[in-house]
């Protein structure tokens, strides 16, 4: 457990202790952080290639990330919802023009295209292609790094953060409704709840969950995560316009960790910037917490 834990950990430490003050190289970390998350993607497509017996595999990767998608999505949303209901949140801002749900949700399905371009090589069963894992865990340290660099670089200080109650306040009701959500599916399906916890916990880092999982619980799961937390991107795009207009911070928690990048123009531009600095200080957190909760509950 220990092992996994620092490995997950000591890059994103050391990421952060990296400052940065040149706008221009933060923007080529920001592209190459991009460019990272595409080359794991693709090793992670050539990893399920070499499952024994895929075609019922391939069944139960979409079984599993279906029954985890409901069960912790509606567990977001109802705890959410309760929020709302006891805090609410006045937002009084017109909706601006919002960039094209359907052009940002193919955006996110060309992560599925990488999944299969590398699935379709694994299937030569080429020799050196057997490395394919651990390239992946070396591209996955590489790409903590950045994401330590991003995050102390992000303009977000340690009293920003605890003065946002709002922000945080949604974190921990996302954090901890998604692991009574992960449960439910891990005991429908019977998986050990452990397991379930696992699968809840990246809050739409499919990146990270994907090859984190697959790793520690195997391909079916890794998979499975993966295609658990893209479908929760692609249905906060499409939820959210609908959502902030009585359900602020259902909008903002639906969105996980991506709330403080991919889905923070399409919060900015439904919700207005009072909504900008509660989405940033909710996905910074997640962002820090997603890694550690992975990397526990799926230690053997």
């Amino acid at each position: 457990m220990y092992s996994g834990l620092l490995i997950i950990l000591l890059p994103l430490f050391f990421g952060y202790l990296i400052p940065i003050k040149q706008p221009s190289l933060l923007h080529n970390i920001h592209r190459l952080l991009s460019l990272m998350v595409y080359v794991i993607l693709f090793f992670m497509g050539i990893s399920l290639a070499f499952l024994d017996n895929l075609s019922a595999n391939l069944v139960t990767i979409f079984l599993y990330a279906g029954v985890f998608f409901i069960c912790i999505i509606s567990a977001n949303l109802a705890a959410l919802a309760l929020l709302d209901r006891q805090w609410p949140w006045k937002n009084a801002h017109q909706q601006e023009k919002l960039p094209s749900r359907l052009g940002m949700a193919l955006e996110s399905l060309q992560l599925c295209g990488i999944v299969a371009i590398g699935f379709v090589l694994g299937l030569t069963h080429i020799s050196w292609l057997i490395y394919a894992t651990q390239a992946s865990e070396f591209a996955l340290i590489f790409l903590l790094l950045l994401v330590g660099i991003q995050l102390r670089n992000s303009g977000m200080s340690l009293r920003e953060i605890t003065l946002n109650r709002r922000g945080m306040i949604i974190a921990l009701v996302v954090v901890f409704s998604a692991m009574v959500g992960g449960a439910i599916a891990a005991w429908l399906l019977g998986l050990p709840i452990r397991t379930g916890l696992a699968m809840s916990s990246a809050y739409g880092w499919y990146s990270l969950s994907g090859i984190i999982l697959t790793d520690s619980l195997g391909p079916v799961l890794g998979s499975a995560a993966f295609f658990n937390d893209l479908a929760r991107e692609l249905v906060a795009i499409m939820l959210i316009p609908a959502l902030v207009r009585r359900n602020v911070s259902s909008a903002v928690g639906i969105c996980g960790a991506t709330s403080m990048d991919f889905t923070l123009p399409v919060l900015q531009r439904s919700g207005g910037l009072a909504i900008v600095p509660a989405a940033i200080v909710h996905g910074f957190i997640l962002s820090l917490f997603a890694p550690v909760l992975l990397a526990f509950f799926s230690a053997p």
